[in-house]
């Protein structure tokens, strides 16, 4: 995959993840404030409504006593004429007339304003009524003087009632001066308040604990509940008890303790499952992104795995060429001492590209958990002896040297001996390998509780704590600056790994860069 197209696809990816986070938050946030205003305007409808109710039962509370007290007086009311007029229509055609009269009568119960307090004795309540009459004269003879007269109508029709409109008037106006005078806590009760905001909250489904107080010129009274505090962004307040001159005294504070807990309760359930969604894409966007980036990685380690096996068999092949070609030349055919030379060249280089091949077919049988391992008790210093013995030709090559370190008393492991001898050898090429100067190994061994632990220490190049954490990967090889100074393929410790963990034990490395490595093998001992 070119690198730059790579990398705009994990841009354009990365993007549209972010974009759609970004989504989330906001729809998130503009749901809340949608609640949040349609909270408020729901908060405003139950504290107006409330305030109007405060003021109607309280008027009304006035106008029972007031009735219940008129009715106990048995007085005879005083009436007064207030306003008569007439209304007179004649039809010239028929000469048929209409006369409409019409008086507003006050009737006067002697009930002044101290049977509600003291104050008030000088203010006096008053009812009215209305007195209509409609007269029809038929004479075609009769004018308009002669309406003066005692003339007696055609037909009469007398109507009368209460005017509602001018007693309303006047008892409102009557009743809030009064309570205008009266103490907040002679109005209203803290329990009536709080009976009354919890009906209307649970009409408009506010469903939340609430605190209530009611104010006096910006000072609170008594009129509040046990846990109410003023919040700013929690409370809605509202005036109450207007006087006739449309002035408020008191205001009605209601506070919301749990609010912002209220309102999320309200997108708990579609923010779980958006939660839960966007937590999928981006698990699903880190996984695909790390096997888009796992992917690149192990196609430029294939690359250098073909690069380096090319290269390894490459030499071999020229070798054995060479040979082949150097005893075809008779001179050297008649010489047996060189051909029986040119022939184990041959033999050993053969050797060594079938091992390459067994290397790479191990590491495929464990793939396919095809590979047979049939362990028995085993002895683990011998087995280390005999994975020395594999590499003490090159040992000798390069004129280095291994040093035993057996302190290990208990030593029988069930082991599988062909399968852990190449473990070790292979750690021992690495070692040898990996060694710049003369290759210089150690190896101890020693038990900890039921566990032989082998370590394998050499003087090499070392590796990084990147490298350290990838070093038993398939494919996998540090980048030494020269892709073929050392020769390898990435996949001797992957096959160490996997055959050691068959074996339920351990394999780490410890290592720093430019002081060697120790690889650490534990392996559970026979009881």
């Amino acid at each position: 995959m070119n690198k730059m197209f790579f990398r705009i696809l994990v841009l354009l990816m990365s993007l549209s993840l972010i974009g759609i986070i970004l989504v989330q938050v906001y729809w998130f946030t503009s749901s809340f404030n949608n609640n949040d205003e349609q909270f408020k305007f729901h908060v405003k409808q139950v504290i107006g409504n409330v305030a109007d109710k405060l003021q109607q039962q309280e008027a009304y509370s006035f106008y029972d006593k007031y009735n219940h007290y008129k009715d106990s007086t048995g007085k005879v009311p005083q009436k007064n004429d207030l306003l008569e007029f007439y209304y007179v229509q004649k039809n010239p055609r028929t000469n048929k007339m209409i006369v409409y009269s019409n008086s507003i009568i006050s009737e006067d119960y002697n009930i002044n304003g101290s049977f509600f307090d003291k104050k008030f004795t000088s203010e006096r309540f008053k009812n009215f009524n209305s007195k209509r009459t409609t007269e029809i004269y038929n004479n075609n003879n009769i004018d308009n003087s002669s309406l003066q007269q005692s003339i007696i109508p055609d037909v009469k029709i007398e109507k009368s009632g209460n005017l509602d409109v001018l007693d309303n008037a006047q008892f409102e106006i009557f009743f809030k001066d009064i309570a205008s005078a009266m103490p907040i806590n002679e109005r209203v009760t803290k329990e009536k308040l709080q009976k009354l905001l919890k009906k209307e909250l649970e009409e408009y489904g506010v469903k939340t604990k609430f605190e209530f107080g009611i104010y006096s010129s910006g000072i609170a009274t008594k009129i509040k509940s046990d846990g109410f505090k003023y919040d700013k962004e929690a409370t809605y307040s509202i005036p109450i008890f207007a006087d006739n001159e449309g002035n408020n005294k008191y205001e009605l504070s209601v506070t919301f303790p749990h609010k912002k807990k209220f309102l999320l309760s309200e997108l708990v359930s579609i923010t779980i499952l958006s939660i839960i969604f966007t937590l999928i894409i981006i698990i699903a966007y880190t996984s695909a992104l790390n096997q888009l980036i796992r992917q690149k990685q192990i196609s430029e380690i294939k690359t250098d795995f073909i690069n380096n096996m090319t290269h390894e068999f490459k030499t071999p092949i020229a070798t054995i060429n060479l040979a082949l070609d150097a005893i075809k030349n008779p001179k050297i055919i008649e010489d047996k001492e060189k051909v029986f030379r040119y022939l184990q060249m041959i033999r050993d280089e053969n050797k060594r590209m079938h091992a390459q091949v067994e290397n790479v077919l191990r590491i495929s049988k464990l793939e396919k958990r095809e590979l047979d391992i049939n362990k028995e008790p085993t002895e683990i210093h011998g087995i280390i002896d005999d994975a020395i013995e594999h590499v003490s030709l090159i040992l000798e090559d390069r004129g280095g040297a291994i040093t035993n370190h057996y302190d290990a008393a208990r030593t029988t492991a069930l082991i599988n001996e062909v399968h852990f001898t190449n473990v070790l050898v292979n750690i021992l090429e690495n070692a040898i390998k990996y060694s710049p100067g003369i290759p210089k190994i150690e190896i101890f061994t020693e038990n900890i509780k039921d566990m032989i632990l082998i370590k394998v220490k050499d003087n090499g190049l070392g590796m990084s704590k990147v490298a350290q954490k990838r070093v038993f990967e398939k494919f996998y090889r540090e980048h030494t600056g020269d892709l073929h100074n050392v020769k390898g393929h990435g996949l001797g410790l992957s096959y160490v790994k996997r055959i050691v963990e068959d074996h339920n034990g351990q394999v780490y490395v410890e290592s720093e860069k430019g002081k060697g490595s120790t690889f650490i093998i534990k392996i559970p001992l026979i009881n």
